[in-house]
């Protein structure tokens, strides 16, 4: 008796998050270090907009991510707003080697206050393997983020470091502010995103 039931779903929450900051600060670099991840998507474009997903495991739930590199150069801040409708986290990354990533910050913050208000973000100091090069101290990125009401992290793609704790703990926060327990159903546990928009007409 071959009844055809429901595909089971390799996860039990999906989540859109966005990465964003100026350009070479290292998005990319990020999310190439994620040996698991999915690159193809059938929204993603040939401008600049890098996409994968990935899967991890919070307090013994998979949580399947999918994450939106908008790029940093200004003629990609329309594709920011279109994109960021649907978001339910946001990475904020600079590079610790440039200041000017770090000053930057503030302009990225005033563009999600304005087209994504009240999506949960942290504050994310990539290449931390060129700690010799630094020109952002620690305790004033960490002193920063505190202001704005950030978790903070130092991640390194190069030497895997705090990637994936960094994915984790948005997750944490996006799904605590959601009411995790609220949105939980046995078979049917997940936070939908809204589907990624096309550009803006």
């Amino acid at each position: 008796m071959g009844t055809q039931g429901s595909p089971v779903k390799s996860y039990d929450y999906l989540l859109k998050f966005l990465l964003v900051g100026d350009s070479d600060v290292g998005k990319g670099e990020i999310l190439e270090s994620l040996q698991d991840g999915a690159a193809e998507s059938p929204y993603a474009y040939s401008n600049g907009i890098d996409y994968k997903t990935t899967t991890i495991l919070l307090d013994g739930r998979r949580v399947k991510l999918e994450l939106w590199d908008t790029s940093g150069q200004g003629r990609f801040c329309t594709i920011f707003r279109s994109y960021s409708r649907g978001a339910q986290g946001i990475l904020l990354v600079y590079d610790i080697t440039n200041r000017w990533s770090f000053d930057g910050i503030d302009r990225w913050i005033k563009e999600i206050d304005e087209h994504a208000p009240g999506v949960p973000r942290i504050l994310v100091g990539n290449r931390l393997h060129l700690a010799f090069k630094r020109q952002v101290p620690t305790e004033q990125a960490r002193a920063y983020a505190e202001k704005n009401c950030m978790t903070f992290f130092e991640v390194s793609p190069l030497c895997n470091f705090n990637v994936t704790e960094s994915f984790t703990e948005l997750s944490r926060i996006v799904l605590m502010r959601h009411g995790m327990e609220k949105i939980w159903r046995p078979n049917r546990g997940e936070v939908r995103p809204v589907g990624p928009p096309g550009p803006e007409t």
